[in-house]
């Protein structure tokens, strides 16, 4: 294996940060995801770490004539070991609660390296993060004012805001509209502005983030029109944050953010902004699908082929409670059949094992599938385990990192212990 610092530029190693077929085998890293199933049981996460540093590397090459610092948003994977792994490559992190940025503290991350922009939270949670150091974002009037009465000009923060603007791939995912709840709305700048007089409160960077799945490079730059007309109103600026929503395939025809043609276009404007400004900025960027969606994977065993009149069915050993976007989102996750590769095509819906409709998959085309086979639900990094649950009383999955081909747990599968662990019972 070639050393870790240079493995990405290898071409001979392309192959290695995908799934790939060999002999009659699905592989991923060189190990095949089947033996991973025998050894770790299903359903189970299965995350290749050198895929995710090759995204963030990729991020870094797109923006690398401007001062880019890349905040990964740990609400889409927050395993502290990956965390680590990020940041021991480079990357800051984004939380958006006070117990996101304790978990990426405790694994030896700066404070000054965590932006903490929460959402709607008691102002206490606010007091903590500037206790721990953190670069506090805020997205209301009401935390900005109760902010200024505390801290003055002594504690500076960042101000989120929200550009009027429906961008991504559904309005569930949008954040910039006028409707949403997230950021300060840019027609409230007037309030701002007397809040910071009145106070005398210091900021040091406005952020904007319009949502998920945006492939138009004139989204970005319609977001950086509207920061670069509002940043010349403060003057202590040291960073501008563009959030992130950056698309990523999950059909092989998929658009995806074309990420050098942005970091030319964007780097491109923001250099001649910060010229006009009068001091170099930093710019910032807050992916986390981008990073870490491709490089998960889910594996799933059959419980069970169902056929009726109108459809077959697949039942599998999850569902909704560990991948909850394909109900709560529409997401589309391709599936594969691992185990049957050879098999004659056809069609099947995947469905889960919890009591409610859970379909993963429907009218999906997959190489025939026998009870027992082993699935490999794709593009299940983000916003997979982060957002599982115990419904049904189910186990939580396990999680396992693959780096330069070695496999690690670096997460247990739930047990019944875990299940118990906080409830009392009542004396009746």
């Amino acid at each position: 294996m070639a050393d870790s610092k240079n493995w990405l530029f290898v071409p001979s190693l392309l192959n290695f940060l995908k799934m790939e077929l060999t002999n009659g085998k699905y592989e991923l890293q060189n190990i095949a995801l089947a033996s991973l199933a025998h050894e770790f049981g299903t359903p189970a996460y299965v995350y290749d770490g050198n895929k995710i540093v090759s995204q963030l590397q990729s991020l870094k090459n797109a923006f690398s004539e401007n001062p880019l610092k890349v905040k990964f948003a740990m609400k889409a994977l927050s395993n502290i070991s990956i965390v680590k792994l990020l940041c021991e490559h480079g990357a800051g992190i984004d939380a958006v609660s006070i117990n996101e940025a304790k978990l990426a503290l405790s694994v030896g991350v700066k404070n000054t390296d965590v932006n903490f922009t929460p959402n709607c939270v008691d102002f206490s949670e606010i007091v903590e993060g500037v206790e721990l150091g953190l670069s506090v974002n805020l997205d209301n009037l009401s935390a900005l004012e109760k902010f200024g009465k505390k801290y003055g000009n002594s504690y500076p923060c960042g101000i989120r805001l929200n550009p009027h603007i429906m961008a991504g791939g559904n309005y569930k995912i949008s954040t910039g509209h006028s409707n949403s709840k997230f950021g300060i709305s840019i027609y409230q700048l007037p309030d701002v502005m007397r809040l910071i007089d009145q106070y005398k409160i210091v900021v040091n960077g406005l952020h904007i983030h319009t949502g998920s799945e945006i492939t138009e490079t004139d989204v970005f730059l319609k977001m950086a029109e509207i920061l670069f007309g509002i940043a010349s109103d403060f003057p202590s600026l040291k960073f501008i944050d563009f959030g992130s929503g950056f698309k990523v395939a999950y059909r092989t025809e998929d658009h995806v953010t074309n990420m050098y043609d942005l970091g030319l276009k964007l780097g491109k404007s923001f250099k001649e902004f910060y010229h006009r400004y009068g001091k170099q900025l930093e710019l910032w960027i807050e992916p986390g699908k981008y990073l870490v969606s491709e490089a998960g994977y889910l594996l799933v065993r059959v419980n069970v082929v169902k056929p009726t009149p109108s459809v077959t069915f697949v039942g599998v050993d999850s569902g909704l409670n560990h991948l909850i976007r394909p109900m709560m989102y529409d997401a589309y996750h391709e599936i594969v059949n691992i185990s049957n590769p050879g098999g004659t095509q056809k069609i099947y819906t995947v469905v889960g094992n919890i009591c409610e409709t859970d379909t993963l998959g429907a009218d999906r085309k997959l190489n025939e599938v026998r009870e027992g086979d082993l699935l490999a639900i794709k593009n299940a990094g983000a916003y997979g385990y982060t957002m599982a649950s115990n419904y049904n009383s189910r186990f939580r999955p396990p999680e396992i990192l693959l780096w330069n081909g070695r496999a690690q747990l670096i997460r247990k599968r739930d047990t019944l212990d875990d299940l118990l662990r906080n409830q009392v019972i009542a004396e009746i």
